[in-house]
């Protein structure tokens, strides 16, 4: 069962099938057209010869009479006591005189019977002395010697040889060519499994430019891009840590000042507890958005704004902030701009993070200046500070 369910023997025995049926066909027909081929040669081969035996008997006979003797129906054609001479095998003949009357009648025909034209076509004329004296009809189609017989054994064990040899390669050429093809996919399969185990980043050798080798590169690169997700991962889930400690450090700390009477119970140090936790708020909802949009659930809602409209919203909304810190805050917005598709809101989320990280990092005294411009691409908006 392991056998069947493995790749490699299918393949092997793919091959194996493929190469006995192609070279059981090319033997059978080899075989067959070979002997056919053998067999014409060989009664061409005893028509010119007996052809040219009779015309040898007819100068010397004058005639056709007494030519029975010497090619009896299913004799042998002795022409020992004729020019010439030697022996051939009879009543696979049949001669005919210059008018197509039988002479002397092989298998299938009858002394005296006028011979059809097409029969007369296909037939070895028998000349003597520069005319047709008669006509030789072939009426067997093998006419094998003894030596012809051991011609067509021999190349019929020449094709059982060729056919073993052939498919002995060809089962060998399987085995490599399978194991050529089920040694990346084993290597695919461990590497699929190592994956799964959490080894990210496990990456397969590249042995060709195939489709395997495809198949190779684009494991390569998921198994890459799966290692990269989970450092990036990682990295956010560190960052997240810092930015939460940071507000939850300052309120437990007020708290527990307060608890213990350091810090007197004023308006001012609530305040500052206050702020960390719209702080630390705003963090969680920030996560909320960032896990939404990576689940591409984020939801949209797009309408045409003039971005003047967003760059003064953002402005208005930190400008009291801005006249604590002594920062300018102020809009530098190219005239006749185009209105632009966006949501308004996450807009306003976008530019709020930049604004409120340029209010942390500009020292009192210093400005920020919220622009637009046309692009080719659309308009860009921009957050500069000193």
């Amino acid at each position: 069962m392991i056998f069947i369910r493995s790749l490699t023997p299918r393949l092997v025995l793919a091959f194996l099938f493929v190469s006995l049926i192609s070279t059981a066909l090319v033997a059978v027909f080899a075989g067959r057209q070979t002997t056919s081929d053998f067999d014409h040669f060989m009664m061409a081969q005893h028509q010119e010869t007996a052809a040219s035996l009779l015309a040898e008997y007819y100068r010397s006979s004058g005639g056709w009479e007494g030519v029975e003797a010497i090619l009896p129906v299913g004799g042998m054609m002795g022409m020992g006591s004729g020019p010439g001479g030697g022996q051939m095998m009879a009543g696979m003949f049949t001669l005919a005189g210059p008018d197509g009357r039988v002479v002397a009648a092989g298998m299938g025909f009858r002394p005296g019977e006028r011979l059809s034209s097409e029969i007369l076509e296909n037939s070895t004329p028998v000349e003597a002395d520069g005319r047709v004296v008669g006509w030789l009809v072939s009426v067997s189609n093998r006419v094998r010697t003894r030596a012809g017989v051991a011609f067509l054994t021999r190349f019929r064990g020449t094709l059982v040889v060729g056919a073993v040899g052939a498919t002995v390669v060809a089962l060998a050429l399987g085995v490599v060519l399978a194991q050529t093809l089920a040694r990346p996919l084993h290597e695919l399969t461990a590497a699929t499994r190592a994956v799964a185990l959490g080894e990210l980043g496990h990456q397969v050798p590249v042995r060709s430019d195939d489709e395997l080798g495809e198949l190779a590169t684009s494991f390569n690169q998921m198994s890459a891009d799966l290692a990269q997700a989970r450092d990036l991962r990682r990295q956010m889930t560190a960052d997240i840590a810092h930015d939460l400690r940071t507000p939850l450090s300052i309120i437990l700390g007020h708290a527990e000042a307060l608890r213990d009477g350091v810090l007197p119970a004023t308006a001012e140090s609530f305040e500052v507890i206050h702020d960390e936790a719209r702080r630390l708020n705003r963090l969680v909802d920030d996560l909320r958005t960032l896990s939404l949009s990576e689940a591409g659930e984020l939801p949209l809602t797009r309408r045409p704004t003039p971005p003047a409209e967003l760059l003064e919203r953002a402005v208005a909304a930190h400008a009291p902030q801005a006249r604590q810190k002594e920062i300018a805050l102020q809009v530098e917005a190219a005239a006749g701009l185009p209105a632009v598709d966006v949501d308004p809101d996450r807009m306003a989320q976008v530019l709020d993070n930049l604004v409120g990280n340029a209010l942390r990092y500009t020292p009192a005294g210093g400005r920020i200046s919220l622009g637009a411009r046309p692009d080719p691409a659309g308009v860009v908006l921009m957050v500069e500070d000193s």
